[in-house]
């Protein structure tokens, strides 16, 4: 393994230094922190120059210059790094933004698919690679376990169900920042919601014909919550109280539910049973891969 270069070495009373300073100002450390990965890059920089220059024999110190040449290049390092609009700049906002110090276009790291794998490489919401299914599917079993102790509706309907509505996560609703509303079943804030909602253009079904409209949904602070409130609303609307009792029963198959559901007026879509039959099958199928 070749050694590091002595410029790519941080003194370790630098790092002690840092790591006391965080505790205390971690916004001051972090800019700190910022100029002196400046500091390394203008410095090996400054050396790729010199050495392309040396090697075309324009200039040469010969060995004995070459302690004087690194030190004036670390002095020139020094004093080229930490200059406002420069690179530690952006360095030490990217820093305070995923140490939460401050607000910016970093990516969120709470999703309703925490798979990493790119999932949205088709339109299609359902065709996506298994691997991003399964990760939707175990990110998820914890919650949809819950509610089906509430309501007695197996764990897989229901995670299918918010597979359906979010495009197995990468499709969720979200605020206008981008933050997520943690709402996966699609739930609208109607009726007697008064807690905080999102409010998106989606599409709706008026007589068969997609149109888009602008409504507003239930907005929650966790996917649990979104599984516990979907709960709720299964088990104490009457229009779902026949699709609930026999699926608690075990009298429903896959389409049995779907079909239900559509019925009792779950979605406007009038593939909605169809769409939800494919993914509780796909839902069911990853599931005895995974055990």
């Amino acid at each position: 393994m070749a050694a590091v270069p002595a410029s790519l070495q941080l003194d370790q009373r630098s790092l002690v230094s840092l790591k006391a300073q965080a505790s205390t100002d971690p916004r001051a450390a972090a800019k700190e922190a910022a100029k002196q990965f400046e500091t390394l890059f203008m410095n090996e920089l400054l050396k790729s120059m010199r050495a392309s220059t040396q090697s075309s024999g324009l200039m040469d110190g010969g060995a004995g210059g070459a302690m004087g040449t690194e030190m004036l290049d670390q002095q020139y390092a020094t004093k080229l790094s930490g200059m406002p609009g420069g690179l530690s700049d952006i360095i030490a906002k990217q820093l305070e933004r995923q140490m939460g110090l401050s607000p910016g276009p970093i990516p969120v790291t709470r999703s309703a698919n925490n798979t990493p794998q790119p999932l949205a490489a088709t339109p299609k919401p359902t065709a996506i690679p298994q691997t991003g299914a399964a990760g939707f599917v175990q990110q998820h079993t914890s919650a949809a376990r819950s509610a089906e102790a509430a309501t007695g509706i197996p764990a897989e309907f229901m995670i299918s169900q918010a597979a359906l509505e979010t495009g197995w996560g990468r499709k969720e609703i979200k605020h206008a920042d981008g933050s997520p509303s943690f709402n996966l079943f699609g739930i609208k804030a109607t009726g007697n919601w008064t807690g905080p909602t999102a409010e998106i253009t989606t599409t709706e079904y008026v007589n068969g014909k997609a149109q888009k409209v602008t409504a507003k949904f239930r907005a929650y602070s966790s996917y649990a919550e979104s599984f516990a409130d979907y709960a709720r609303l299964m088990k104490d609307s009457p229009r779902y109280q026949s699709t609930v009792a026999k699926a608690a029963s075990q009298q429903l198959t896959a389409s049995g539910f779907a079909h239900g559901l559509q019925k009792a007026g779950y979605a406007t879509d009038p593939a909605y049973a169809s769409k939800l039959t494919a993914v509780i099958n796909t839902t069911l199928r990853l599931q005895r891969t995974m055990v």
